[in-house]
């Protein structure tokens, strides 16, 4: 807390002095009774953070916000309080963090993807929000050991897959390798003491190798009368485990453990050393990246360069200035440490232009899985840069198509696309894009518009959400029919008629979850490709499921022959088999009074009889015949592979000269496969028989009647 406010008085002065004074008793005072896991005070924490800030050169209004940034969540003061003690400005970024406290970050896919939405929508509406919360979790993770295991792992997750690729993506590198290093640290612990063991063992015969790399560049800085500063900067931990473990590689075969930097005053004399240096040693093929004049998306530039010294032993050179130094270390938080001296091309809105695109398309994906892939299919994925035949830079994700490239020059591009040409020579649109391509786009005017075939292999997420945008503009009442179809199709593929199914509370329930006004709109979304088709039908059939117990799919349901069965001794009733448990002659039974549909017949075991009222049930007998009437019966087979379940079904089947009205695969979670099928037989023996046979053939796990 002393050394916080040493840092106010070294670096603020005058009215803003007297903010982040006024701020700093105000919290003192808030947090006054509270403590941290670790039993110290908790005032500890906000002050860290906000030392944190000002390291990094933050305005002193986020400076502040720090400070009380978990007043409102954690203490008895309110936000007026804050208001009036502070301002508006104040206020806004506090409430701010507070409703990404709120997050609480679950393995449910769902869930994290609208957590995914809050802290964008934060940052869109004022990007120092999430600069203080990646502050706040840098100082959580620092203090992490008070914790149990279990919230060690969650929260050194959470941090991985969230807020270090974010501090990247703003390019403040500062947090983003602290951050990973300390993930590292509790998600493989045994892999990060093996590291700092073994990497401090050598680290005075590297210390010796760098400063000979440095002498030797300062001489051809000399010789060239160039005035620059040269250092070795060791890698961070995370990076190197992550190389040893994509590239299959032990620490002693990993030999850029340090990198050496080299600052100087202009991008001519970059590139100048950069010659001198390749002339001293030789440069690595393949490893040589010019990030000058192709800048990262987070605006970093540097020239790096992987040399072999006379010893045979590489490492690697990054090439400078000093403003490019800055952006490298502070990132997005360079626009308020260097404020007076950033140049107009390093402007704010450029460098969170991004965030920009992410909300124009997020808007369109009531999915929320399809949300959080391709929002880390760009965010977290590498960057591929490829050019125009004008020699504009276009940054696009890893494994992007001309698809991707045509809808990043613009919507119309991409909508009136019908081929592309790589390098001078015409490529399938689906084929891949390599670092350095040169891409033209043959559009034409009579093109219909994009296929939805791109939608399986294009990477970019604004190219995804154009393309549905166009399919939800351009065809909306092509969408709303081909949606019901592709919805009536799936319900009769699970047995039920959709006009049964879709009713208004059913719809109600559908548009809680998805957000849907109608069904046009929801009919709509499907046929654009918006929705999928199971997260309606799904949600649809359950509700059904729930309010009718005992009304069950279309497919099975058919009129028992009379004399078949008996509903309190009496025959010719309009009765109907239950799909649910299809029972066949030789089954306990009971009958179901229905509301309008007459008597549905169940197998007394059925889970759906349970929670049923007792005097809406009948008893219910089979009749022996001569004639046999025909049942239809449900069976499930697990299976090794879905072709040998499919086989020994068809081969039971065909011997015991049964026949099949439907057949349904899927795989479980243990990635068994699950096969449905629905036969026709005349009595209980015939499907006892055929489990029997089916149970006997090779790689079958498991065969039973359908339970529901």
């Amino acid at each position: 807390m002393e050394s916080l406010l040493m840092k106010i008085y070294e670096n603020y002065t005058g009215e803003n002095r007297e903010t982040l004074l006024h701020a700093y008793e105000f919290a003192k005072e808030a947090h006054r009774n509270q403590k941290r896991a670790s039993g110290e005070p908790y005032f500890i924490h906000p002050c860290a953070v906000a030392e944190i800030l000002i390291d990094l050169g933050l305005d002193t209004a986020t400076i502040a916000a720090a400070l009380l940034h978990d007043v409102i969540e954690d203490t008895s003061f309110t936000a007026e309080d804050i208001r009036r003690e502070l301002g508006e400005e104040v206020l806004s970024l506090v409430s701010g963090v507070t409703k990404l406290d709120r997050i609480v970050f679950k393995s449910q896919e769902e869930e994290e993807a609208e957590n995914f939405r809050k802290i964008f929508l934060a940052m869109a509406k004022d990007i120092r929000v999430i600069i203080i919360k990646l502050a706040d979790r840098l100082h959580n993770m620092r203090s992490l050991n008070f914790l149990s295991a279990e919230r060690q792992r969650k929260m050194a997750q959470e941090t991985l897959d969230i807020y270090a690729p974010i501090a990247g993506r703003l390019g403040i590198s500062q947090i983003k390798c602290e951050l990973e290093d300390l993930c590292l640290k509790y998600l493989d612990p045994a892999a990060f003491e093996y590291l700092v063991e073994n990497i401090h063992q050598k680290l005075e015969e590297r210390n010796r190798f760098v400063n000979y790399v440095v002498e030797q560049i300062n001489v051809i800085l000399t010789e060239s009368n160039i005035h620059g500063e040269v250092f070795g900067r060791p890698k961070h931990f995370y990076s190197i485990y992550k190389k040893m473990k994509t590239k299959h590689k032990t620490l002693d075969q990993i030999y850029d453990l340090t990198a050496v930097r080299v600052i100087v005053g202009t991008v001519d004399e970059c590139y100048e050393v950069f010659g001198k240096i390749h002339k001293e040693w030789n440069p690595v093929p393949g490893r040589i990246k010019d990030y000058i004049a192709t800048p990262k998306s987070n605006m970093y530039q540097s020239l790096h360069t992987t040399v072999v010294t006379n010893f045979g032993q590489p490492f690697e050179i990054q090439i400078r200035t000093e403003e490019m130094h800055r952006t490298a270390e502070y990132g997005i938080a360079a626009h308020w440490k260097y404020k007076e001296q950033r140049e107009e091309e390093t402007t704010l809105d450029q460098r969170i232009s991004w965030i920009r695109e992410v909300m124009e398309w997020q808007g369109d994906l009531k999915d929320s899985k399809e949300f959080l892939d391709t929002l880390k299919g760009d965010l977290f994925s590498g960057e591929l840069l490829v050019f125009t035949p004008q020699g504009k830079v276009i940054s696009l994700p890893l494994e992007a198509t001309p698809v991707d490239f045509a809808y990043a020059i613009h919507s119309e591009v991409g909508n009136h696309c019908v081929g592309a040409k790589v390098n001078g020579k015409i490529v399938p649109l689906s084929s891949h894009l390599e670092l350095g391509d040169v891409v033209e786009i043959i559009t034409s005017p009579n093109s219909k518009g994009p296929s939805r075939d791109w939608l399986k292999f294009i990477k970019s997420s604004s190219a995804k959400a154009k393309i549905r945008s166009f399919f939800k503009k351009e065809m909306k009442e092509d969408n709303i029919r081909l949606g019901k179809s592709m919805l009536e199709e799936a319900a009769k593929r699970k047995g039920y008629q959709l006009s049964e199914i879709l009713t208004d509370e059913s719809f109600k329930k559908v548009a809680e979850k998805l957000a849907f006004a109608s069904q046009d709109e929801m009919f709509s979304s499907i046929g654009c490709g918006a929705t999928t088709v199971n997260q309606v039908i799904f949600k649809l059939i359950d509700f059904f499921r729930k309010e009718m117990p005992a009304v069950q799919p279309q497919q099975y349901r058919g009129r028992i022959e009379k004399g078949s069965v008996t509903i309190n001794g009496m025959t010719g009733l309009l009765v109907t088999f239950a799909g649910c448990c299809s029972p066949v002659p030789g089954d306990d039974i009971v009958g179901f009074v229905t509301r309008g549909r007459g008597v549905v017949v169940h197998r007394r075991d059925c889970p759906n009889m349970r929670s049923v009222e007792p005097e809406r049930l009948q008893k219910a007998e089979w009749i022996r015949e001569e004639g046999g009437a025909r049942y239809k019966a449900g069976i499930v087979v697990t299976a090794a592979e879905q072709g040998a379940a499919i086989a020994a079904i068809a081969a039971s089947v065909a011997e015991m000269h049964l026949s099949i009205t439907s057949i349904n695969g899927r795989y479980d979670k243990n990635e068994c496969a699950v096969v449905d099928v629905t036969v026709v037989l005349t009595n209980r023996q015939d499907i006892e028989v055929l489990l029997k046979k089916i149970k006997s053939h090779t790689k079958i796990y498991d065969v039973r009647r359908s339970a529901n």
